[in-house]
């Protein structure tokens, strides 16, 4: 029974458990059992998840870039995809750090709660603090310094100098599409399969995601003594999470295809809606991509030219809704942390927001492996993802649907600015 039982619903489940289980042994006194013996499960699934984000970026921003190779033939679609795709993403994570920023939903914790918060992180925060602060003093080319490793070896062994990996694999997948296909066959073959494999592992640590979200929601009710501004908190969070998402979803891509296309809002909506459904019941923008080509074509008549293009590039580096929950995401648990984040490390998280939905798998639980190249690009403790683990896979299933709507939304002005589209 529990095997066949979708993902979804084993994660909710587990998600409920915990909760359970946090109240139950904050009521009965286990707590020291609970952070013994359940809390280490979650520590381990969150190291997992830390243990791919290195290896998943390089491989898939690589994977991205060289999968370009046609717009060598096709530069005209070709940079006015990628620029559309940027523009998208970039308003997107805009609209996640300002609903954030008037919501604040992290700021119902008491003050109590964060000191206590920070103190079991303590000497993480202190570390991050002290960087954060050395490099408030910087000047802003500072920051371009550090994007360049001097040692890319060294830079993949810490998750903090994630950039620094971001940079090297984007100048690598450049080297490899302004090469000769012959000199690089190999290399591609070779990145592909390796891919391949890292999806496959995600796949197997998503397995195990159950488990993880159970023991941390229960330790983290335990550490918070079962306390209501808990829930209120994640409640807000969640809330702040789903309108960006509406909002993405229900005006701004109407509103594009509208003035770019002039397809009138409802029948976009209308066309895209199994698409949409299958996003949202997968949360895999990759396994509904032959669902949104189909509609795409069937129904909002673009061009099979555009479409076998624009959509396949748009599942590897397009994902507003994504982009959009980093930003709320990283704002949140740092206001839970009590770290007033500058509109430096602000603009920080819109630029490696934007790098890493590059990079971002269109895979099931890929963008919380993702989430941690946010976090730790402005000092922010990884520790934090287990706040929003709980109520992640409600949002992930939403947030594929606006990046496959997003994804349908490019494709169609694309095709408008070609002539190949009908929308007669």
């Amino acid at each position: 029974m529990w095997k066949k039982l979708p993902l979804i619903w084993k994660i909710l489940i587990g998600m409920f458990l915990g909760m359970v289980w946090g109240v139950l042994a904050h009521a009965l006194g286990w707590d020291k059992f609970t952070t013994d013996w359940i809390k280490p499960w979650g520590v381990i699934f969150l190291n997992m998840l830390k243990l791919i984000a290195v290896p998943l970026i390089f491989v898939s921003l690589i994977s991205g870039i060289a999968s370009l190779t046609d717009i060598s033939k096709l530069s005209k679609i070709g940079v006015k995809t990628l620029v559309i795709y940027v523009l998208t993403t970039v308003f997107a994570i805009t609209v996640g750090l300002a609903l954030v920023n008037i919501v604040k939903p992290g700021n119902t914790f008491p003050e109590e709660k964060k000191i206590e918060y920070q103190q079991k992180f303590s000497e993480s925060l202190a570390n991050k603090k002290s960087v954060a602060e050395q490099k408030k003093q910087q000047s802003l080319l500072h920051f371009l310094v550090d994007m360049v490793p001097e040692n890319v070896v060294k830079a993949s062994s810490d998750n903090s100098k994630m950039l620094q990996v971001i940079f090297f694999a984007i100048v690598f997948g450049i080297a490899m599409v302004l090469l000769p296909d012959e000199k690089v066959s190999t290399v591609k073959r070779f990145i592909d399969g390796l891919n391949d494999i890292i999806l496959k592992i995600i796949d197997i640590f998503m397995g195990f995601a159950p488990y993880g979200v159970f023991a941390l929601l229960a330790a983290l009710i335990v550490d918070f003594s079962a306390d209501i501004a808990l829930f209120k908190a994640l409640g807000l969070y969640f809330l702040t999470v789903v309108i960006g998402l509406f909002f993405l979803i229900l005006f701004f891509y109407p509103m594009l295809i509208r003035i770019f296309v002039g397809i009138k809002p409802g029948k976009f909506l209308k066309a895209l809606l199994p698409a949409q459904l299958v996003a949202f019941s997968t949360s895999s923008s990759a396994a509904t991509l032959p669902v949104t080509k189909k509609q795409v074509e069937n129904e909002l008549h673009v061009h099979s030219e555009i479409s076998n293009f624009v959509l396949p590039i748009g599942v590897t580096i397009n994902m507003d809704g994504t982009s959009c929950y980093q930003a709320i995401a990283a704002i949140f648990i740092a206001e839970v942390f009590g770290i007033d984040l500058t509109l430096g490390q602000m603009l920080i998280i819109l630029l490696t927001a934007l790098l890493a939905s590059i990079g971002s798998p269109g895979v099931p639980g890929g963008s919380i492996v993702m989430l941690i190249i946010v976090l730790t690009s402005v000092g922010l403790p990884p520790e934090g993802i287990a706040l929003i683990l709980g109520v992640d896979r409600p949002l992930d299933m939403l947030r594929t649907a606006v990046n496959v709507t997003g994804d349908s939304t490019v494709a169609s002005i694309v095709a408008k600015g070609e002539g190949l589209i009908n929308n007669t």
